[in-house]
Formats: structure tokens, sequence, C-alpha cells
């Protein structure tokens, strides 16, 4: 099943990707045989940290290739803008207590609150999409519900 994933989201993780393959590998094969010239690998702790970060960044690059390969990128710049909430939007919604709140829609990998990002499967999310300015999406949490209203949607 395909996982959405901004333009954005997209693009980090191909970065992400070229360096690991590039210069973090020849980094790490670097410290590898630096290692290796120190003698006895079977106490050599600079070895076995080296090895250690090499199958790391290894499985990264398979858990990265991976997650482009079920990506759905979707573009939201070539979408026709309309007051409705759906994958890629920033919203802005307001709280109970009048407070502004700004999110923008993302895939679950590209989640991040400090940066605004809130994953497409978010609880508010969810209350959300699909909706328009002016709906109220409802919030189940551990303290009761919450209502937001939503402000304005943004397209970029």
């Amino acid at each position: 099943m395909p996982t959405p994933m901004t333009l954005e989201g997209a693009q980090a993780l191909r970065d992400e990707l070229k360096n690991r393959k590039g210069a973090l590998r020849a980094e790490i094969t670097s410290a590898i045989a630096e290692a290796r010239e120190h003698g006895d690998l079977k106490e050599n702790a600079e070895y076995h940290a080296a090895r250690e970060q090499q199958s790391f960044n290894e499985g990264r690059i398979q858990e990265i290739e991976g997650k482009l390969a079920d990506a759905q990128v979707i573009d939201i710049s070539k979408m026709t803008p309309s007051d409705k909430v759906i994958f890629g939007v920033t919203v802005t919604l307001i709280d109970e207590d009048g407070k502004s709140l700004r999110y923008k829609i993302v895939g679950e990998d590209e989640a991040d609150l400090k940066a605004g990002k809130i994953s497409v499967m978010s609880p508010i999310s969810r209350a959300i999409v699909g909706k328009s300015v002016g709906d109220v999406g409802t919030v189940q949490t551990p303290n009761g519900t919450s209502e937001y209203e939503i402000e304005a949607v943004s397209y970029n």
C-alpha cells in the first residue's frame, strides 16, 4: 500500500540516501581500514565500532530505499486550491482557548511537531481532513474532547 509523502519529504529522503551511499559510506570504509591496521580485530574496539556504524548505515539505506519505493509523492502545488483540508496543506486552527495553531499535514515519516508538521494519521489530522474553513474538528484526548475550528487552509 503506497504511503503518502510530500515532495519536500521525498527530497529530504533522497538527499539523506545520497549522503549515506556516498560520503558517509566512504568515511566508514576508511575508518574500518584504519582500525584494521591496529592489529588484533578481536579486541579492537575501533574496528567493532566502525563495523557497527557500517551495519547501521546499510540498514538505514535499505530503509530509505524501501520508503521511497512505497511512497506516493504528492505535489500540493499542482492541485487546485480550495478551502478544504487535504494531505500536504498548511492549516491554521483555533483551539477552544482561542489560541491559533498552524500545522502542515505530512506523511508519518515527515512528522515533526516542533517544525509544525503533523502526521496525516495523527488524531488532529484525522479530525480535520476533508473539512473546510469554518468547520470544527473534534479530537478525543486522554483529558476528554478538544475542538479545533479551521481558520485557514494554505497550499504552500
